[in-house]
C-alpha cells in the first residue's frame, strides 16, 4: 500500500495546521491507520490512529488539540493540528497497517515556532 502524505510546514505557536494522508486502497479495509512522529534526539511515537471500525486513538500529549478524521473519499485520513506547540515540533509520519503489510508514507517535518 502507497501512502501519500500533505501538509505540515512552519507555523507559529498556537497555530493550526490540517495534514492529510492518501492510500492506495480503501482504509475501510484496514486495521488501522495514522501519524507518528520523531522529534530530534527521541523515539517516533504514535500522534493518533484510527482503527478498524473507526475507533480513534491519541496520544496523551496531543488530546484535546488534534483530531484524527476520516475524507469523503474512502482513502483519506485528515489530521487536524490546532493549538500547536513548540514541543509538536517533528517529523511526521503517515502509517497504515492491513492484513498483509504495514506501509509508511514519506515523513514530514513541522516546525512551531515561538
Amino acid at each position: 500500500v502507497q501512502l501519500q502524505a500533505y501538509g505540515g510546514g512552519l507555523v507559529q505557536a498556537g497555530g493550526s495546521l490540517r495534514r492529510s494522508c492518501t492510500a492506495s486502497t480503501s482504509i475501510f479495509s484496514m486495521n488501522s491507520i495514522g501519524w507518528y512522529r520523531q522529534a530530534p534526539g527521541k523515539q517516533r511515537s504514535l500522534v493518533a490512529q484510527i482503527i478498524s471500525g473507526g475507533r480513534t486513538n491519541y496520544a496523551e500529549s496531543v488530546k484535546g488539540r488534534f483530531t484524527i478524521s476520516r475524507g469523503y473519499a474512502k482513502n483519506t485520513v485528515y489530521l487536524q493540528m490546532n493549538s500547536l506547540k513548540l514541543e509538536d515540533t517533528a517529523v511526521y509520519y503517515c502509517y497504515a497497517v492491513g492484513p498483509e503489510y504495514n506501509s509508511w508514507g514519506q515523513g514530514t517535518l513541522v516546525t512551531v515556532s515561538s
